[in-house]
């Protein structure tokens, strides 16, 4: 038998693996076929690109046409001295990796697709030993490639300031911040933190180490344990790269510094902090990159987009959205600033920091220090001829007032504000010095919202509720449904939480027709209002998107709490 019909008796058996498992249809089979008779490409790569077959599914049909053991690899099982001896680009190209010695002559390597023969002969020689295979999903093996061949960051320091006067001690710190082990560490940690998605990262000294830990989707996750006799310099070196003062200690600092991971530019933004164990340091991570600025990417309901779509497209008026910091209010104003981003129209954004760069926007970031705050920032720019307009934050009575009476002359705004639902946004509006005839006047809608994690797709399972389940639910139990639940110790692809990525919940309110007459009113009455006009709070869009497997009641209870049901 040649080599092609081998090649074409082991592909049949994989569709025919993916068929009797139930993964694929007799009918996308044969137009996979057809498709690898033009395009050449691997069986395993078409279905799962058309999204017919998961790489989990296709690993695991992999493992049993080839006789070998699945792997779930996560980074912890991977031996990485032993992983780094394979060439970055062997590893890349055939998406595998050492895992572990089986004994003196032999290693014990992970790979996607074990039926490249090719690959695995350079495998062998390239590790200069034999080797035993096991399977593993392709997105696994990517994960820990990632992490075994962590390049360092490209960092774009600036000078530090003339000003500082350069001492004996500053030299020794200097030294201890540029030492190999420090720059490992401080690289690594950021590296990998970034790489998981982390949008908050946290250097914090303890009695006899430092801990370094990250929140992601919200939740403080623990990355690595820094020794103590290197605390020192990890600190001098965060203070190098964000430009500070690194002989001062007693007093806090701000800073900021930019870098790359994978190409991908990135603004992190440094507050240094004095504690009674030594300086923390916590970092801000700030994606530069505008992504995900589709509508469909907020997983609004219909009902709640229709509405907000209406808000935004009106010539003129206020659109703010509220909710605490990291609850995702740039990301929604962003994605209606994206909506409206067209030639016929000028669009300017005044913020501190500016988070998303986007083409066609003239973009303006505050610097107090300057001269060039919101308030002042925002008078010049309504003689700049906008028409659309967001303020990154509406913080003072000034700014407020300012970004009302431009919503009432002709420009539409958009901007945010710190409220823990919508109704109290016009409260803290009239704290501010707003007159409520104006606010009734001017704002469009207000969006509430919060971040919930979404429930890993993998390893997520069904589970029958309880009566309490279904009283919380109400009304909406009386449709067939499905609950499902985060599976416990989770899978890798999550990180073993299960959950992995977030999603918004919204509260929207338009201000029109019986509220604009109740703008006078108490929060309690606004929000009984815009309840009765069909407003759907936080926690009802909360479960909606539980009983579609999106999240869990677990988590929407977590997030809105009984304040917001």
């Amino acid at each position: 038998m040649s080599a092609n019909q081998a090649s074409a008796v082991r592909w049949r058996k994989l569709g025919a693996i993916l068929v009797d498992r139930g993964l694929l249809t007799a009918d996308q089979l044969r137009r996979s076929f057809e498709e690898q008779g033009i395009s050449g490409r691997r069986l395993g790569e078409i279905v799962v690109e058309e999204g017919w077959v998961s790489p989990l599914d296709l690993a695991l049909a992999l493992a049993e046409q080839h006789n070998l053991p699945f792997v779930e690899l996560i980074p912890d099982d991977v031996d990485f001295d032993l992983a780094a001896l394979l060439p970055e680009h062997l590893a890349q190209r055939y998406r595998a990796i050492p895992v572990r010695e089986v004994d003196d002559t032999a290693v014990l390597v992970a790979i996607a697709d074990p039926s490249d023969l090719q690959a695995i002969d350079e495998l062998r020689i390239a590790l200069k030993r034999k080797i035993e295979l096991t399977v593993a999903d392709v997105r696994d093996i990517e994960t820990v490639i990632r992490n075994v061949y962590r390049a360092d960051l490209e960092i774009e320091e600036e000078p530090e300031p003339a000003l500082l006067e350069v001492s004996e001690d500053r030299e020794e710190i200097r030294h201890s911040a540029t030492s190999i082990p420090a720059v490992k560490y401080v690289n690594n940690a950021l590296a990998q933190c970034i790489d998981e998605g982390a949008s908050d990262i946290h250097f914090e000294p303890h009695d006899d180490h430092m801990v370094v830990r990250a929140r992601v989707d919200g939740m403080m996750r623990e990355i690595m344990t820094i020794p103590q006799r290197l605390h020192s310099g990890v600190i001098s070196r965060l203070k190098i790269m964000g430009s500070l003062d690194i002989a001062e200690r007693r007093a806090p600092q701000d800073g900021r510094l930019f870098v790359k991971v994978a190409g991908a530019p990135v603004d992190l933004r440094i507050a240094v902090l004095p504690t009674t164990h030594g300086e923390q340091v916590v970092i801000r991570v700030l994606h530069r990159a505008a992504q995900g600025m589709d509508l469909a990417d907020l997983g609004m309901s219909a009902a709640a987009e229709a509405t907000f779509v209406r808000a935004i497209r009106q010539p003129y008026g206020a659109v703010i959205a509220c909710g605490p910091t990291g609850s995702g209010k740039t990301t929604t104003l962003y994605t209606a600033l994206h909506q409206l981003n067209d030639p016929n129209r000028v669009l300017m954004t005044i913020e501190d920091p500016v988070e998303y760069q986007v083409s066609g926007i003239a973009q303006i970031e505050v610097r107090p220090k300057s001269g060039l705050t919101f308030a002042r920032g925002l008078r010049t720019i309504l003689r700049s001829d906008p028409d659309v307009l967001l303020v990154g934050e509406i913080r003072d009575e000034e700014t407020a007032r300012i970004a009302i009476q431009a919503a009432m002359t002709g420009h539409l705004v958009l901007t945010s504000l710190h409220t823990h639902n919508a109704a109290s946004s016009l409260e803290r509006l009239k704290d501010m010095g707003v007159e409520p005839s104006l606010l009734a006047a001017a704002i469009n809608c207000i969006v509430a919202q919060r971040l919930a994690r979404r429930l890993c797709v993998e390893c997520r399972r069904p589970y029958t509720p309880d009566a309490g389940d279904l009283e919380e639910l109400g009304s909406l139990a009386e449709q067939p449904f499905q609950l499902y639940e985060a599976a416990p110790g989770g899978c890798s692809r999550c990180s073993r939480t299960g959950y992995r990525g977030r999603v918004a919940l919204y509260e929207i309110m338009p201000v029109a027709g019986r509220l604009r007459g109740l703008v006078r009113a108490s929060t309690d009455e606004i929000f009984a209002a815009a309840v009765q006009e069909g407003m759907l709070t936080m926690k009802q869009d909360g479960l909606r998107l539980a009983l579609e497997g999106v999240t869990s009641l677990t988590e929407i209870r977590r997030v809105t709490g009984d304040r917001l049901a």
